[in-house]
This record gives C-alpha cells, structure tokens and sequence, in this order.
C-alpha cells in the first residue's frame, strides 16, 4: 500500500494515483476504475474520501460514471493529462530555468547545449 504525504489532502492523492496509473497506461482508456469502497478499503480511508478524488476526475473528464456499473477512464483521458502534465512541466520547471538563465547571461545556444549534455538515463545528470 502506498503511503500518503501527510501534508496534501488525500483525495487529492487519490486522483493524483489514478491519474498516474492512466498516464502509466496500468489503466487504459475504457477500463474500469476501482470503485471508492475497493479504494476506501485498500488504503484504509474513508469512502467520502476516495469518492472526492474520483470525482475530481470525473470534473475533469478523466473518468466517466456509467449507472449501475462504475468508473470508467474516458476516451482520450491519456492524452488530456499528458497534455496538463507538459504545460505544468514547462511553467514549473522550464519557465523559471530560462529565466534563471537570462538573469545569469546564459545564451540559447548555451542552455541547449547544456540540455543536450544531460544524461537523460540518469535523471538528466551529465556526470
């Protein structure tokens, strides 16, 4: 069982789990979701809990309810989130890292030469 970070909500935690699993494809378009009891029951919370992050997936198109049977991962949910997750990834970790640059005279043709430097097998290391 995966253990939570005491500091963020846990239905925030759920949804971030699921979504991972459906960027991950462990869960595939057209799959159905656990339900919140299997979820309340495998990480020992609260089902208003687990339902609350379902939900957030549900708002966001991720999931989608159909009666009497479950949670499913909706048509392009894979896609949808990549597409946040690279939009998040460029304005927390590129934005800040070029301006970073510019702020210490770093040149273009520097910064790219640095990026592709890295070792991307090692976490981007170049060592």
């Amino acid at each position: 069982m995966p253990a939570f970070d005491e500091g963020r909500p846990l239905f925030m935690q759920i949804a971030e789990q699921l979504a991972d699993d459906i960027v991950d494809e462990v869960l595939k378009e057209g799959a159905r979701v656990p339900s919140t009891n299997e979820l309340a029951a495998f990480h020992r919370i609260n089902p208003a809990t687990a339902a609350k992050g379902i939900n957030l997936l549900v708002d966001e198109n991720v999931l989608e309810k159909r009666r009497g049977i479950g949670m499913f991962v909706a048509a392009r949910a894979r896609e949808q989130l990549l597409a946040q997750r690279r939009k998040r990834f460029a304005e927390t970790f590129l934005e800040p890292m070029l301006a970073e640059a510019k702020r210490l005279g770093i040149d273009f043709d520097t910064v790219m030469s640095l990026v592709k430097g890295a070792d991307w097998r090692n976490g981007g290391s170049s060592r």
